[in-house]
């Protein structure tokens, strides 16, 4: 990537990250659960009203904290998007239950809740819902099947914060919900992540899950005189350091929006005519939805053509990548029993979508390039 004069994402100091971890060291406590830590978890619980916030290591491991407390087991079914990253596959994978893979819808790329209800059987344990790009899934569809079923609803919301669904903030709606502060995501600490409860009974046992399977938070608070092992756990805590890089990237969160606003709307305004011209396809936005301005794409006509664009791209020093491959093709996925043609859409989207460079740290300038580029390809 380092190669590339416009890189697709571009890491970049916004407030005082540096000095935050500066005073972290000086404070001693560089381990789990420092000041900034109970910083970002009470802001975050504050600003979305989630029940609680527990930050971890990554959000991959959000989601695997999200399967510990569901008690999956091997012979468990988990209903998951087939367009996703693998994690919010493999998370569940890891405690043995196979994947049921659910097709997408074709607009917002999100999970088509009109397919779930038949695929779910006794032995499902969790509907995962992936808000694609920041935007959110059909909850009110998703919330009325689990309260008939009584499957609950994890949404895995890395792309998502700050965005909304019929005016209520993504990661608040599901038992649990996890995020993901990876550097790609539009607030980051390098690697990062948090999970959301929203159901006051896990609480007390995420914290044990995220303790090492250890009632260590309750000790902290004085409300045992030692703890010890209760429970199943691993080490989910990141350092007080990632922390401090994070919180001034909360702190910053406004401009760092505002920032990507404006980015995302250029190439909505600049592409749009291009894009009608060409046949392709720009980003979905449900008028009951805001979204985050995580990442701007394009669906082309044809793979042939979305592959000779990236190269086009790249031959003027621009990085513009693919996204998901479809998680039923796989060489793990189709030892779980997927199969071509199990998702139409998501074999036909993944072979035609294309991301363009959006970060904090892409500059106007930079960005009127990669329209520039963009406009200047044919496909014909």
């Amino acid at each position: 990537m380092s190669g590339y004069r416009i890189p697709f994402n571009k890491p970049t100091l916004v407030g005082s990250e540096l000095g935050y971890i500066t005073e972290a060291v000086e404070r001693g406590h560089l381990s789990g659960d420092g000041l900034f830590t109970k910083k970002c978890c009470a802001y975050l619980e504050q600003r979305l009203g989630a029940g609680k916030v527990l930050l971890t290591t990554s959000g991959t491991h959000a989601l695997e904290m999200c399967a510990l407390l569901l008690g999956v087991e091997p012979g468990d079914e988990v209903i998951v998007p087939s367009f996703a990253f693998v994690t919010t596959v493999n998370a569940f994978v890891l405690r043995g239950a196979r994947p049921v893979f659910v097709d997408i819808r074709c607009d917002t790329l999100n999970l088509d809740e009109t397919r779930i209800r038949e695929r779910i059987t006794a032995r499902t344990k969790a509907i995962v819902a992936l808000h694609y790009a920041g935007v959110g899934c059909e909850m009110s569809d998703l919330l009325d099947l689990s309260g008939e079923t009584g499957v609950p609803v994890v949404e895995d919301n890395a792309h998502g914060l700050f965005g909304t669904y019929r005016g209520r903030f993504l990661g608040t709606f599901g038992t649990f919900a996890t995020q993901s502060f990876h550097e790609t995501k539009n607030l980051n600490c390098g690697e990062g992540g948090a999970l959301l409860i929203n159901d006051p009974r896990w609480i007390e046992r995420a914290e044990i899950v995220r303790e090492k399977g250890t009632d260590r938070a309750k000790f902290f608070r004085g409300e045992t005189d030692k703890y010890s092992w209760v429970d199943l756990g691993s080490s989910y805590l990141p350092s007080d350091i990632l922390a401090a890089f994070l919180w001034a990237q909360l702190e910053s969160h406004e401009a760092i929006q505002s920032h990507r606003a404006n980015l995302w709307r250029r190439y909505q305004e600049g592409l749009g005519g291009w894009a009608r011209s060409n046949a392709v396809g720009l980003p979905v936005i449900p008028e009951h939805c805001s979204h985050p301005h995580h990442m701007f794409y394009l669906i082309l006509p044809t793979s042939e053509m979305r592959g000779r664009l990236i190269e086009h791209l790249g031959r003027l020093g621009i990085l513009a990548v693919f996204h998901y491959l479809p998680l039923h093709l796989s060489e793990m996925g189709r030892r779980l029993g997927g199969r071509p043609g199990d998702c139409p859409v998501t074999e036909d989207i993944a072979d035609r979508l294309l991301r363009l460079p959006l970060s904090n740290g892409l500059t106007e300038a930079e960005q009127d390039e990669v329209i520039a580029a963009v406009r200047g390809f044919s496909g014909a």
